[in-house]
């Protein structure tokens, strides 16, 4: 069968078709070459258009397209053969396998045509593609400006936030003014209700040690010019004790005067410390302010546990500060108060010294002296500020809480024993109103330093 197929008999070549005519077989060789180099050359751009582009619809019509055009252009090479091997069977067989693939593609195309017609346009599908360009644009646009709503809520919800926490801490200050300002007018009142009976008795102590004095010196009189008296007078001489109330009754004025000016000072302290209503700046020796927040805590700078603290004054030479008065001494008093809190945290402290155990004496020290800084500004070039160091030998600070101690509301103290103001409060008194700075530096178990720096000459508006 093969052998009739690639060997023909009784066939002769194509070319004596062509009579052998040189121009006639040159043409249809070149013919049918060009016709085949096309024909091969188109399947392998389809296939190279189907790999490249693998989401076209109908990817198998393309191959389809390809294998028929192939056939196609292999006939055209089998002409060619013809012309001198006459193996009509193998071209004819050739011929109908490319019109079964034709047929095979022609049917497989019909219901596809439907298909392919429904499939939008370039045109249509620029005009889609514009379409959600815009739209993505639009959504964009819109997320866009969503994104800066929700910034801008965030923003508000966050100033909302910060304005209620400073009007809470700014209520929480002015209650705390308020009850200041009426324990200042209360105190005030007291001192003043005590300073007339305390004066009247301190002025009277004098005249009464002279009236005393005479009683005293007449009775000796009598005792030596009548030296044996009636029997009565005797008994009750003997029975007053007189030579006791002749020597300890001089004792018993100096007590009395000493207490009197002692009310006095606690007095003029109280006086001094309830300025509270006091809102002018005054030129101010602050040796008193401290002394007097010390003489109002003196009670509880006597009730520690293991012994009285120890209050060192190392003032230096200072000039009058100008300043809000009322509002240092309340400064003053809650630095103070806290120093006291710290060393009533520690029932005893004890150190290890060349092998003995020693205990420590609960101290508060402060001290004052004048520190200059080069400020450059329009107004003056240098500035003296008054420094008051107030340390105390306590418990100290962790350093994790020592940002933290300037902060409103935040306090160590157990619930109900302290508002976590005082310090807060003392802040804004020395840096808002004075201009001035407050700080702290503390170690643990050694101690807690407060630092306060007052400008000599306010820079606050009069």
């Amino acid at each position: 069968m093969f052998y009739k197929l690639f060997m023909p008999i009784a066939f002769i070549p194509h070319g004596h078709c062509y009579l052998w005519n040189p121009g006639l077989v040159w043409l249809n060789i070149l013919s049918d070459s060009c016709i085949a180099i096309a024909y091969y050359s188109i399947p392998l751009v389809l296939c190279y258009f189907v790999r490249k582009r693998q989401d076209l619809p109908f990817p198998g019509i393309f191959l389809l397209f390809g294998t028929f055009i192939v056939a196609c252009g292999t006939t055209h090479v089998m002409e060619i053969w013809t012309l001198w091997h006459p193996i009509y069977w193998v071209s004819g067989l050739l011929k109908a396998l490319t019109a079964i693939i034709s047929l095979y593609t022609a049917i497989t195309l019909v219901p596809l045509v439907p298909l392919a017609l429904a499939l939008p346009s370039p045109e249509s599908l620029k005009k889609i593609n514009l379409e959600l360009e815009q739209e993505i644009n639009e959504r964009k646009k819109i997320e866009e400006a969503l994104r800066i709503v929700s910034q801008q809520e965030r923003e508000k919800a966050t100033q909302l936030e910060i304005t209620l926490e400073e009007l809470t801490r700014t209520q929480s200050v002015l209650i705390h003014n308020e009850k200041m300002v009426g324990l200042g007018q209360l105190v005030a009142g007291v001192a003043h209700e005590i300073n007339n009976p305390v004066s009247f008795i301190y002025g009277n102590v004098a005249h009464a040690q002279i009236y005393a004095q005479s009683l005293l010196e007449l009775i000796k009189l009598y005792q030596q010019y009548y030296p044996n008296p009636v029997a009565e007078i005797q008994q009750k001489r003997d029975g007053i004790e007189l030579d006791f109330i002749a020597e300890d009754f001089s004792r018993l004025l100096i007590s009395m005067t000493a207490g009197a000016r002692r009310i006095s000072q606690i007095v003029f302290s109280l006086r001094n410390f309830s300025r509270l209503g006091e809102d002018t700046l005054k030129k101010v020796n602050i040796h008193e302010g401290i002394d007097s927040a010390l003489l109002i805590l003196h009670h509880r700078l006597q009730q520690h546990e293991t012994r009285e603290i120890q209050v060192i004054t190392n003032y230096g030479d200072l000039p009058l500060i100008e300043c809000y008065p009322s509002q240092l001494n309340q400064v003053f008093m809650n630095i103070l108060n806290n120093a006291i809190d710290a060393l009533a945290e520690i029932h005893t402290k004890e150190i290890e010294l060349d092998g003995a155990i020693k205990v420590i004496q609960p101290i508060i020290e402060i001290s004052t002296c004048i520190k200059k800084y080069n400020e450059k500004s329009q107004n003056m070039e240098e500035q003296d500020y008054a420094v008051i160091n107030i340390a105390d030998n306590g418990c100290g600070i962790k350093p994790s809480i020592q940002q933290k101690v300037f902060d409103p509301f935040f306090t160590t103290k157990s619930p109900g024993k302290g508002t976590g103001l005082g310090l807060s409060i003392s802040y804004q008194i020395v840096v808002n109103q004075h201009k001035g700075k407050l700080w702290c530096h503390s170690e643990t178990h050694l101690g807690t330093t407060f630092v306060i720096e007052l400008p000599i000459t306010s820079s606050s508006p009069h």
